[in-house]
């Protein structure tokens, strides 16, 4: 696949701008409707990073470690619509995000697991092709997902962990400390729209999206973006 670069997702705002609208439209309306019952874990920006690499990478296996509500899922679950094609399969020790997820976009294309993953690695695809975590942001949980999850998916598989940079570093003795020591080790390099962290990478994600005419917020308080996206060596 293509380095995930600030180049390259801005290319993607242009590529799928009329698809993307539709959806933040859809997105924003659900936050109205579902007032204080939908909590909308992901900011913007990686919200609609995660819906153009599904998009431009069209997997056929997404799994997603953490829903919640459900935010999300209706992410990852309109890029597949939109593809046409591609299954998720969803784990969390809360069934929230059942009575949250339309049925017309779950429809044939969702799986939801209610347990801890750890209890449920058997049930983790071993064709996965996109692995989305945001769950236990603990040091304990991300050692434990770099040795058994990432080692139960294949090499080379695109892959996203939310909460990493609510600041310019991760937290000491948090899961962002864990995953960005061990993404170093092994020379990999990570993508991330954090505010905090890459604010110039913020800055021409901004001026792309005002320029496909995107620039009104999803989120209100849209104004962190933690995750990063990679590629597992």
């Amino acid at each position: 696949m293509a380095a995930i670069t600030v180049e390259y997702v801005r290319t993607l705002y242009v590529k799928y701008a009329e698809d993307l609208r539709k959806v933040r439209d859809a997105q924003r309306q659900l936050l109205r409707d579902r007032g204080k019952s939908m909590k909308a874990q992901l900011d913007d920006f990686e919200a609609e990073v995660s819906y153009l690499l599904l998009r431009d990478l069209r997997p056929e296996t997404v799994v997603e470690v953490g829903t919640f509500h459900g935010w999300s899922t209706q992410w990852l679950l309109s890029a597949l619509r939109d593809n046409g094609t591609g299954h998720l399969h969803s784990f969390d020790i809360v069934d929230t995000v059942v009575r949250n997820v339309p049925g017309e976009l779950a429809a044939e294309r969702w799986t939801f697991t209610k347990g801890d993953v750890r209890d449920h690695l058997a049930a983790v695809p071993a064709t996965t092709d996109y692995l989305f975590i945001d769950a236990d942001h603990g040091a304990r949980f991300a050692r434990w997902y770099i040795e058994n999850l990432f080692s139960a998916v294949p090499a080379g598989t695109p892959t996203s962990v939310h909460d990493v940079f609510h600041g310019a570093r991760p937290k000491p003795f948090s899961e962002g400390s864990v995953i960005v020591k061990w993404l170093a080790e092994r020379g990999v390099e990570f993508f991330t729209p954090s505010t905090a962290r890459a604010p110039e990478v913020t800055r021409q994600l901004a001026v792309t999206k005002g320029e496909v005419g995107l620039d009104e917020p999803v989120r209100g308080d849209s104004d962190h973006n933690p995750m990063i996206f990679f590629t597992l060596p």
